[in-house]
């Protein structure tokens, strides 16, 4: 296994009631501050079952403790694609919950189950729906609530930003489709959630992003000109993360 010690990391709560009759969603927003990942655990606070998107091997111990304690039935532990930055926790939940897996089949990964656009992840009264975003890869998922009042966007829309294009066959004009088509067509008032933030932000909306975000107000071309010239580093363990990752984070040869 991979094992760093990290600061410590954050956690964010939110109760939502939703619009179906009195369903309750228990969300929380949960922050590991080496690769700035968000991990969301997404939950039905009646039945207690629950979805654990994106999750970081580090934090797998605090994430753990946290579905105890609130007493949750991890329902599927899925990834929005395969990250190049953190290897996922998925794996770890797996072994420890015997909770199944899930990740587009698109992006080459192994898991119990590949997604496909319209799929849905079930957690009590609640679903996450399946749209692909690809674009920063090609298997990137937006994973949308049901009532489409939440959308958790992975690596392809950040907040006032988005994922980058330069490696893992990706491809700014897809990635700038993708958002226009499959996550700026949802409603404005839906609660954009990304896999990452080095700003300090948290939550924006639909609205918000197609107002100001300052890549993707652009045209497509000027998009493209601009996602091909940032020159970013290289994420420092992509060499490790990709194919482990591609192995749901199971470090060894071990389905």
């Amino acid at each position: 296994m991979l094992l760093r010690r990290v600061p410590r990391a954050v956690a964010i709560a939110r109760g939502v009631a939703t619009g179906r009759g009195d369903r309750k969603l228990l969300l929380r927003q949960l922050f590991e501050p080496v690769s700035c990942t968000f991990t969301y655990v997404v939950a039905d606070a009646r039945s207690r079952d629950a979805v654990v998107i994106d999750p970081v091997l580090e934090t797998v111990p605090r994430d753990l403790k946290l579905l105890r304690e609130l007493q949750l039935n991890v329902r599927w532990a899925v990834n929005t694609h395969v990250h190049a930055d953190h290897v996922t926790g998925s794996g770890s939940l797996r072994a420890a919950l015997c909770c199944p897996t899930a990740i587009s089949g698109a992006s080459g990964a192994r898991a119990d189950r590949l997604l496909g656009e319209g799929d849905e992840l079930p957690f009590g009264a609640f679903a996450l729906r399946v749209r692909p975003t690809p674009g920063h890869t090609p298997g990137c998922v937006t994973l949308v609530l049901d009532d489409e009042s939440a959308a958790f966007t992975g690596d392809a829309l950040l907040i006032r930003g988005c994922g980058r294009t330069d490696f893992q066959r990706g491809c700014p004009r897809t990635l700038y489709r993708s958002i226009h088509q499959q996550i700026f067509s949802l409603p404005e008032t839906c609660e954009i959630y990304p896999g990452h933030d080095y700003c300090g932000h948290t939550v924006s909306t639909v609205g918000e992003e197609k107002r100001l975000n300052p890549r993707l107000t652009l045209s497509p071309d000027d998009f493209v000109r601009v996602m091909e010239g940032l020159a970013l580093p290289r994420p420092r363990i992509m060499d490790v993360a990709v194919p482990a990752n591609l192995r749901c984070g199971i470090q060894d040869d071990v389905a």
